[in-house]
């Protein structure tokens, strides 16, 4: 046996006496994922514009969590930190392009040596050839291999679709599909329902154990694709564009300074067209759950991998720290274990996931794991989970602390952000806002200056300051001041595992 795998055997052999009964007592593992989806543009949080009936009919069996947050703002650090259930700092991942270390422990390999077959559909991130503990995985090049081989399927004369997706070399404009054009394909040819096609397949097989798939979509993440059958389904002129805050300016990305009011309204048409057919590919696993037979005995999580802007602020995207971007869909539906139409406030994490699962599945959360179990959330024994939820960005050296009432948010302010997000004008040297979201929840007003505030200030830039300390991979990086601001600038900068 490798040294890996009796890392792995250590963390796995004390289970609970879910593992003493029947292999088939243990509930299967479903956890879909949208890229890009923010909780706002879905039906069961509250918008009517957008129509979700899929993810809703999920929300309405089981359990929506209102205040769920991502650990970064990003795609990559924000899916390797919920799979291993760590904060992106601690497992070397905090830029898009860094690959997860083979040295991390994730979700699928403590389930794989527990007795799950595991699965993985679509995009995961891992930014290597590592499966990570998955025995079978389907992504892009299984896509464009079934597509060569069998021919795109024609598409109706004189439509107008989409062309090669260019960010920062087109206009934003263009990138950001303004000018609401499908995906040059049809239904059956999108990459997304080729995705959901293959999980289908695997729901549909017998197994005598219980499996662990993760099924990952590409929609909505910009250019906001949708085959050609869903062109037309919005009209931009029904969308508002969101009003800039007075103290905004400094902080909007160049790129977007340009953009008409029609062009906002045109992206913000796509972005939802992309969401409801995001939506149609979740039904369309969910339905081959049901007709599996395993849907009652099977535990399914819906989460976007992080937030959307859509002109809040004058951003359109996320990379910041706008409850926008930052608070994501999160459903969980477990016949068994949860109370179907059931909500919660509480404050709780991505990284609280995986320990969730482990927790259901009877197997014991790895000591390494700096997520909390959600399960008395989920079966009514409690309705707070956490003081203060925390969130990092590290291509801009950024960090949050929210609360209940505050949002605190440090930027180091190096003089040119390396995202292409970089504001026009925007002076170097760290910055220090704080939001009171009881009086200002579209966080408009920095009151960080503010002297009746100072005494928030200092309690939660001290709690920030002891979250940084605890997740370092870098302790050397720790300064010998005290001085909470001298410690932020040395801890939030990135040092990502290459």
């Amino acid at each position: 046996m490798s040294q890996r795998s009796v890392l792995v055997w250590v963390f796995v052999s004390a289970l609970s006496g879910v593992l003493n009964a029947a292999e088939s007592s243990r509930p299967n593992v479903l956890w879909i994922i949208a890229d890009d989806h923010a909780a706002y543009v879905t039906g069961c949080y509250g918008n009517n514009l957008v129509k979700t009936p899929n993810i809703d009919a999920l929300a309405s069996a089981g359990i929506r969590f209102d205040r769920a947050y991502c650990n970064s703002p990003v795609c990559t650090a924000s899916r390797q930190s919920f799979l291993t259930g760590r904060y992106p700092r601690s497992i070397g991942v905090s830029l898009l392009s860094t690959p997860l270390p083979e040295s991390e422990l994730t979700l699928a390999e403590i389930l794989k040596e527990a007795g799950y077959d595991t699965a993985a559909f679509g995009k995961m991130h891992f930014n290597s050839q590592l499966a990570h503990g998955f025995d079978l995985r389907i992504d892009m090049p299984q896509y464009q291999q079934w597509l060569k081989a069998k021919g795109p399927a024609a598409l109706p004369a004189g439509v107008e679709v989409l062309g090669q997706w260019k960010p920062f070399r087109d206009p934003a404009s263009v990138w950001l599909n303004s000018g609401y054009r499908p995906f040059g394909a049809t239904l059956e040819d999108m990459p997304s329902t080729f995705i959901a096609r293959r999980a289908q397949e695997y729901l549909s097989q017998k197994r005598d154990k219980p499996f662990f798939a993760m099924v990952s979509f590409f929609e909505p993440h910009s250019p906001y694709r949708f085959p050609v059958e869903y062109a037309g389904r919005k009209k931009p002129a029904d969308f508002d564009v969101p009003k800039v805050g007075p103290e905004d300016d400094w902080q909007i990305p160049a790129i977007f300074r340009e953009l008409t009011d029609d062009e906002k309204r045109g992206i913000q048409a796509s972005y939802y067209t992309s969401v409801e057919y995001a939506d149609w590919c979740i039904g369309q696993v969910l339905q081959a759950l049901d007709k599996s037979g395993q849907a009652d005995n099977t535990l399914v999580v819906y989460i976007g991998d992080h937030g959307y802007c859509l002109g809040h602020h004058g951003r359109f995207e996320k990379h910041c720290m706008y409850e926008q971007a930052i608070r994501a869909p999160l459903i969980v539906r477990y016949p068994q274990g949860v109370k179907a139409g059931s909500s919660t406030d509480a404050l709780v994490e991505f990284i609280d996931i995986a320990p969730t699962i482990l927790d259901l599945c009877g197997v014991k959360k790895p000591n390494r794991f700096q997520g909390r179990s959600l399960v008395p959330l989920l079966d009514g024994k409690a309705d707070k989970h956490r003081e203060y939820v925390l969130i990092e960005y590290g291509h801009n050296d950024e960090v949050c602390l929210r609360t209940e009432k505050w949002k605190l948010v440090y930027e180091r302010g190096q003089d040119t952000r390396d995202d292409g997000y970089d504001p026009a004008g925007d002076p170097p040297g760290p910055k220090l806002r704080l939001f009171d979201l009881t009086s200002d929840p579209d966080e408009m007003t920095n009151v960080a200056q503010r002297p009746e505030n100072r005494a928030v200030v200092s309690d939660l830039t001290d709690k920030l300051v002891k979250h940084l300390v605890a997740t370092t991979r870098r302790p050397e990086r720790i300064p010998r001041s005290f001085d909470p601001l001298a410690l932020l600038d040395s801890l939030t900068q990135p040092d990502d595992i290459r």
